[in-house]
């Protein structure tokens, strides 16, 4: 069961990071001009990254409890979700959130 909890946690971290990059490609094929493009490109993450590191990273002093950990996580993913498919990816997108509610399900049952 550690094993599976190992890398069930690793797996988070790579779905972290994939849920930024989601965000920047939504970003850099959002707009007209490449000023908005490179401001939401980089800006969105950036900005969702500083959200995670306050109220949800794992060492954060303000770490949000239960339910309200989970709630602004899943807040965040189905956005990185829902712009992965409006950026055109849709097929990406699904499986991003098939693998995202695996995850989620795995680290609740196997705490």
């Amino acid at each position: 069961m550690t094993a599976i909890k190992y890398a069930n946690m690793a797996l988070s971290f790579i779905l972290e990071l994939v849920m930024l990059a989601a965000l920047g490609y939504w970003g850099f094929n959002t707009g007209d001009a490449a000023i908005t493009k490179i401001g939401l490109g980089i800006g969105v993450p950036v900005l969702v990254a500083s959200v995670w590191g306050i109220w949800l990273a794992p060492k954060s002093s303000r770490r949000l409890r239960e339910p309200f950990h989970l709630g602004l996580e899943l807040i965040i993913f189905c956005l990185a979700i829902l712009a992965l498919g409006a950026a055109g990816q849709p097929n990406l997108a699904i499986i991003f959130g098939i693998i995202y509610a695996i995850n989620v399900v795995l680290r609740y049952v196997v705490r």
